[in-house]
């Protein structure tokens, strides 16, 4: 997030992407980095007060959208955010919600990437921008960048090669869908 930021500051791109910054956590880096950067920013925890899970997740997205509305956003982009939405939350903001992944999707979706990456014994990774559907990970690609897998790589030193990417690409993708270069429409994207 922070190099989006920095990405936004720095670019001459005429939109305003960053109006607000949300957590599902309390005291969360994001939260503060967004405040140096004088941008408004919210926790909003999934409520202690409901125990059903399905509930407790639902009544959740519905004070993000409350906080999403009220602040007249039209989109959402995801970083950092390691929970997934529901199918009625996305359909909602169907083609308006961007995520970042690092491994070369659709291999290695989900939490683990770098270590399911090593596991697997590629040797090219890298990051993937896709617009965020119902599935994990499984939304429609709209950008790649690879970086090589070294026999020697950690965990750690292959998700820092994939970070370098990750804050090239990310920006890249965020200010071609800005700019209406990139939309989705019935599920696939259209490049202008």
């Amino acid at each position: 997030m922070e190099a989006l930021l920095h990405h936004v500051e720095d670019s001459k791109t005429s939109c305003h992407i960053t109006t607000l910054v949300l957590s599902d956590r309390m005291g969360v880096k994001g939260l503060s980095i967004a405040e140096d950067h004088g941008i408004q920013n919210f926790a909003i925890p999934l409520p202690d007060s409901i125990n059903d899970p399905v509930s407790k997740r639902l009544k959740h997205e519905e004070l993000i959208e409350e906080k999403l509305n009220s602040h007249k956003i039209e989109a959402i982009i995801l970083s950092g955010y390691m929970r997934l939405l529901t199918p009625n939350f996305v359909s909602r903001w169907e083609g308006r919600i961007l995520n970042i992944h690092p491994s070369l999707l659709p291999k290695h979706p989900g939490a683990h990437a770098h270590e399911s990456v090593l596991a697997a014994g590629d040797t090219v990774s890298g990051c993937t921008v896709h617009f965020v559907d119902s599935g994990m990970d499984t939304g429609a690609i709209i950008l790649q960048s690879q970086v090589p897998v070294f026999s020697g790589d950690s965990i750690e030193s292959l998700q820092e090669r994939v970070k370098v990417v990750e804050h090239q690409t990310y920006p890249i993708a965020i200010d071609d869908f800005a700019e209406g270069k990139i939309r989705l429409t019935d599920g696939q994207i259209i490049r202008k």
